[in-house]
């Protein structure tokens, strides 16, 4: 029987000078806030943590329960008691990416030069840049070498971002639902959602942060992306042409429930989450490329255990994007497991299929912990 983690609370720890952060752009960042949350306990070897990398719209706040709010985590379905990520066993760890905004320092921080959030003078950030944040929390907290890592989407980016700049300090990976780059569909999908929240007028070149949100743009942005985290099937099977009122009503009124739905969608997002941030983080996306052996080079033996999970009705990061990940492995000789997972529900699967999650990341777990022993 499974159960929740219960309370838990986000903590923060800030990287300063002479620890600053050298970017892959040239640039660099003073001094650095990471917002994180930790669940389980470490033992004493420090053997057994796992950490969790979360999507674009995700934050540290993977599992449990706030005070006061009674929605748990993003991935509360996989991390618990019993559950894929079993804290009875392991010490699961979850930051909010650098170019966030759900405490991890971005555009909407507050720039210590100016006394003003930074807005576009904010340094464009890689993939790379958000996992060496994290290298820095994980030495902040103790730990040699990470038991596995984990993610889907962009998080599965930021796990083989581990598996490429730090071999040495991951056991094993389970990147999921996600891709080595982007293709140029992937691309245009960023650059349109990017291109509705700059043609917001109250996006006002990024400072926006005195007069509110260009919440029409990034409402637009998210159901734009939204519409790829689903399937052809998923939405027939939801939606189909139901009508909100049961008839047509002949306007440009939102008519239809899919209509509604997206509208829903969008609206919601504006209250969380800040549109630069989503500037910055597709940027990210779309500048990511691990591909051939940037992702594991030439040379040694490979001594990290992969698990590459893709979901059959995922049009965003179809299964072939993952196939080529398990299939370059191979060619390596690294030790990799390929499972695509029969799903209808898109992308989105990797957060809604855990009955199917958890029976294979609990077996890889338990022998990459029996390897580790």
């Amino acid at each position: 029987m499974t159960t929740s983690i219960g309370a838990v609370e986000t903590k923060s720890v800030s990287f300063a000078p002479p620890h600053g952060l050298a970017l892959e752009s040239g640039r660099s960042l003073g001094s650095v806030t990471v917002a994180y949350e930790t669940y389980g306990r470490l033992n004493a070897e420090k053997s057994n943590a796992v950490l969790v990398c979360h999507a674009l719209s995700g934050d540290a706040h993977a599992a449990g329960v706030h005070s006061g709010d009674p929605k748990p985590g993003w991935w509360d379905s996989m991390i618990g008691p019993g559950k894929a990520f079993d804290t009875d066993k392991y010490f699961v760890i979850c930051s909010n990416v650098l170019g966030g905004c759900k405490g991890t320092t971005g555009p909407s921080s507050v720039n210590p030069a100016t006394g003003e959030p930074y807005g576009l003078s904010f340094p464009v950030v890689t993939v790379g840049d958000m996992v060496e944040v994290q290298r820095r929390l994980i030495d902040h907290l103790g730990i040699d070498k990470l038991l596995s890592v984990s993610g889907g989407s962009m998080g599965g980016m930021q796990v083989l971002q581990w598996a490429a700049s730090y071999p040495d300090r991951v056991r094993s990976v389970i990147p999921m639902a996600t891709s080595t780059k982007h293709s140029p569909q992937q691309i245009a999908f960023d650059e349109v959602g990017r291109q509705a929240i700059m043609a917001d007028p109250s996006w006002r070149a990024g400072n926006y942060y005195k007069h509110g949100q260009p919440e029409r743009g990034l409402a637009l942005a998210r159901m734009i992306g939204h519409i790829t985290y689903m399937s052809d099937q998923s939405m027939e099977e939801k939606f189909s042409r139901k009508l909100k009122a049961g008839e047509y009503t002949f306007s440009f009124a939102t008519e239809f429930e899919v209509e509604g739905y997206l509208k829903h969608r969008g609206d919601s997002f504006v209250q969380r989450f800040d549109a630069n941030s989503y500037l910055y983080l597709t940027k990210a996306l779309d500048y990511f490329d691990l591909s051939g052996e940037k992702l594991v080079p030439l040379g040694g033996p490979i001594h990290t255990r992969f698990l590459v999970i893709a979901f059959k009705s995922d049009w965003l990061y179809p299964p072939y994007q993952s196939k080529e990940i398990a299939n370059f492995l191979r060619t390596r000789h690294a030790d990799v497991t390929y499972c695509e997972i029969q799903s209808t529900y898109g992308h989105d699967a990797f957060l809604l299929e855990f009955e199917q999650e958890t029976n294979l990341i609990r077996h890889f777990l338990l022998k990459a912990s029996t390897d580790a022993e």
